[in-house]
């Protein structure tokens, strides 16, 4: 169905795509070529939510040309009128005649309504060019559509002996600074960051991204577990207001003053606990797509024995902190072999001196026995 050709265009549509890495939460990420043959005319990307789609952008460039050349999309085109106008009525009145997509939309409102809409109006359409990458690039607004919760990464920093700080907490800083600038780009292509009040209470982190200037992106939400508002000191970076803030407490805990430049969410707590799957479904609904939680071993360790980690991003340093540090995770006690939690590594790759490496819990691996 397929020939070199549309491979190609492809790949240079998923690759426009990935420029809108930091700007598009919580729409998705989108790319749009259009060519004639080995000829391109046309391209695009989203690059921020409410502006123009990638299709609007390549069948600006492509003008006239566009008529009867062919579309390559990474994602389904809207069928709705959102902030922006229907991107297959774009289509179809530029007089395309073909569309190639890489993966269909989920989101209701589209949902199979774009295929059909080109389909009616006599459009060969073709799917699944490449649909695994596209959802790989979109994987937490699919995460959100499809599963009612946002994709969490859990980022992780150890010394070489599995240790996060020393034993009076002190952990800064186990990587160098490359490592730490490597942080900085996972955080902006992050909905949200998340923590926890121990951690706010021993690092009082600004948790804000810090790139270098001229590079865009949208600050992600700080979340903070707060849960009897108890927590954050007064003056602390995470109550400046600098960025949006939310502080998830427990139903009943008064708002202390301090907090009045963040918004506070109360939620119904288990066991003394803020219920993390509310709060994931909580997140989902207010548009975000990717989590990426910077926490203790406490939280670190509830989130992935629930099974809410979908990757850990950890960076190992060549250094030891001895066995009274602190430990990675805070895990249920193993008593077998079999009930160990094993992981895939994607990728790996040296930053200074450091190692970081991509990994995920393989399905049904992380449920604690």
């Amino acid at each position: 169905m397929f020939d070199a050709a549309d491979h190609a265009h492809m790949a240079l549509a998923l690759r426009l795509a990935e420029r809108g890495a930091f700007t598009t939460s919580p729409n998705p990420r989108v790319g749009c070529v259009i060519a004639r043959g080995g000829e391109i005319l046309g391209s695009g990307w989203h690059q921020r939510a409410g502006g123009p789609h990638a299709e609007v952008f390549a069948l600006r460039e492509a003008g006239e040309a566009a008529r009867g050349a062919c579309a390559y999309v990474t994602l389904e085109p809207c069928a709705h009128h959102g902030r922006t106008p229907p991107c297959a009525d774009a289509l179809i009145a530029a007089g395309v005649a073909r569309v190639v997509i890489a993966a269909e939309d989920p989101f209701p409102q589209v949902a199979g309504r774009g295929i059909g809409n080109l389909r009616a109006a006599g459009i060969q359409v073709d799917t699944g060019l490449q649909r695994e990458a596209a959802r790989e690039l979109n994987r937490g607004f699919f995460s959100r559509i499809e599963r009612g919760r946002p994709w969490l990464r859990l980022k992780l920093a150890q010394s070489l002996d599995g240790r996060t700080a020393l034993h009076n907490g002190q952990s800064q800083w186990i990587t160098g600074a490359a490592a730490r600038e490597d942080v900085q780009r996972w955080r902006a292509r992050s909905s949200a960051l998340l923590t926890a009040a121990g951690t706010a209470r021993a690092d009082d982190p600004r948790l804000t991204v810090r790139l270098p200037a001229g590079v865009d992106f949208q600050p992600p939400l700080r979340v903070v577990l707060d849960a009897r508002l108890d927590a954050l000191a007064p003056g602390c970076h995470l109550l400046d207001g600098s960025v949006p803030t939310l502080v998830v407490h427990g139903e009943g805990a008064a708002v202390p003053a301090a907090y009045a430049a963040v918004e506070c969410l109360p939620l119904p707590l288990e066991q003394g606990r803020i219920p993390l799957p509310r709060l994931l479904q909580e997140l989902a609904a207010r548009g975000v797509n990717e989590i990426q939680a910077e926490a203790g071993p406490a939280l670190a360790g509830s989130l992935y024995a629930a099974g809410l980690v979908d990757e850990l991003l950890l960076y190992v340093a060549p250094l030891l902190l001895g066995d009274a540090g602190l430990p990675l995770l805070r895990l249920p006690l193993l008593s077998d072999m079999a009930a160990r939690w094993p992981l895939r590594l994607l990728e790996q790759r040296q930053l200074g001196e450091d190692w970081r490496l991509l990994l995920r819990p393989l399905p049904g691996a992380q449920a604690a026995p």
